[in-house]
């Protein structure tokens, strides 16, 4: 980063302040007007944390990869019109010579990886190549799908408006994470788009061709991007739009054999999606998902930096039933790891104080609902039924691949805030239970 970097930034806020103000002004409810106005300012907040601290305190993929690689593409094309053929040509055919830091060669090879240089370099021309620009414009795009998750949830929940906002706006590791040139804002952001328009086209059956184009585009970006996003949450939502409809399923039993089916389907299409695309999640390989956990796990512990490595506690030997033994570690690791000790790093430290109060609102929610009651409001809310099954195939995978707290607080982030929202949901639902029996008693 330069000077120019700051002189530009005001700017930069500046026209994305005009653009999102004047979107805001076609909203009739204040309290939409207020989150979003709030919101757009937090983002802003954590777009320079976070160019602070990949620039100042931790040197990562987002500077020496991804804005590295796509900055210096936008250059060649800048300078050789017929280099914009690398916008458009598969990743398996960029030329490796052509790679501004050696030490990414072999980087993007992988389309998820090339997906994002892609971008960055798109964007670079519509910002100067500066660092700070292109993670605000990173940070944007996030912030434009998370916005709209946002709203699908206050559709419903109007009256939970600052849970929801606490669970979806404010989550710091969730904005922090998704506001640099990384993987995570494109992702979150076209899971907020595409969750909208799927709401807005099966269920409210309002501007089709509008919300097939968005579902189309946001689907394929997680596709090609973070597949196992894609393939862990459109089953679940679909169960959600099914549910909603109480019409389509009116007995009990044919709901949980449809809901145990369904999950079914799920983790069988999960698990071979992710056998196929070796890498998804990182460096592992093979044809076989639950023997790539283990080879994944066995590469972190051969790594120097052993202090951020963690173990979940349980011997995994490959198989499917060693999958299913360590999957209540794994799930635990991914919604409330790294634990307060085991930071070493300031990049986990604040995670690992957000897991914790994440840790102590579940054992309140649970502890205040009791056992019964806890489940029971799961499986009367299609909403929060869709969230959490949502949310724990997401940990499972995300627990069972990842063996280092540095990768884990950014994997986690997609299914963060759908958890976080599922249990405000039901800490309301108890509530209102409790407050009902009251009365009655009275």
């Amino acid at each position: 980063m330069n000077y120019l970097d700051f002189i530009l930034f005001p700017f930069y806020v500046a026209l994305f302040y005009f653009i999102f103000s004047a979107r805001r002004k076609n909203y009739t409810d204040p309290v939409l007007k207020h989150y979003h106005k709030q919101g757009f300012w937090i983002k802003i907040v954590a777009v320079m944390a976070f160019t602070f601290f990949n620039t100042m305190i931790s040197v990562g993929d987002s500077f020496l990869l991804f804005f590295t690689e796509g900055s210096h593409m936008c250059h060649m094309i800048l300078k050789d019109a017929s280099q914009i053929k690398w916008l458009y040509l598969p990743s398996i055919d960029y030329d490796q010579t052509l790679l501004k830091n050696p030490n990414n060669m072999g980087y993007l090879k992988g389309e998820n990886n090339y997906m994002i240089v892609r971008i960055t370099a798109i964007l670079s021309f519509l910002s100067f190549q500066k660092y700070l620009i292109l993670n605000l414009f990173f940070s944007m795009l996030s912030f434009s799908g998370v916005w709209r998750l946002y709203r699908f949830f206050y559709e419903q929940y109007p009256h939970l408006h600052k849970q929801l906002a606490i669970a979806i706006l404010y989550l710091p590791t969730f904005v922090f994470w998704s506001s640099g040139i990384l993987k995570d804002p494109i992702c979150t952001g076209a899971l907020g788009w595409l969750t909208y328009a799927l709401y807005e086209s099966f269920y409210k059956k309002k501007d089709l061709l509008k919300n097939f184009v968005i579902i189309f585009i946001s689907g394929y970006l997680l596709y090609v991007i973070k597949v196992y996003i894609l393939i862990s949450y459109v089953p679940f939502f679909f169960l959600f739009l099914v549910l909603k409809n109480v019409d389509l399923i009116k007995s009990r039993i044919m709901r949980i054999v449809f809901v145990a089916g369904l999950i079914v389907v799920a983790i069988t299409m999960f698990t071979t999606v992710m056998s196929q695309l070796a890498g998804t999640l990182g460096a592992y390989g093979g044809n076989d998902v639950t023997k790539n956990i283990s080879i994944y796990q066995k590469a972190y512990a051969e790594q120097e930096d052993v202090g951020s490595s963690f173990s979940l506690g349980v011997e995994y030997d490959g198989s499917v039933q060693s999958l299913i033994k360590i999957a209540p570690a794994a799930v635990i690791a991914t919604l409330f790891r790294p634990f307060l000790w085991e930071s070493k790093k300031i990049s986990t430290l604040f995670s690992s104080i957000e897991s914790m109060f994440i840790m102590f609102f579940t054992l309140s929610v649970l502890y205040k609902a009791g056992p019964v009651n806890f489940i029971r409001s799961i499986a009367k809310d299609p909403t929060v039924l869709y969230c959490l099954l949502f949310a724990l195939l997401f940990a499972l995978f995300v627990g069972a691949t990842t063996a280092n707290f540095g990768t884990l607080v950014r994997y986690k982030i997609p299914c963060m805030p759908f958890y976080v929202a599922a249990m405000f949901i039901i800490q309301d639902r108890i509530k209102k239970k409790n407050s009902l029996a009251v009365g009655k008693t009275m």
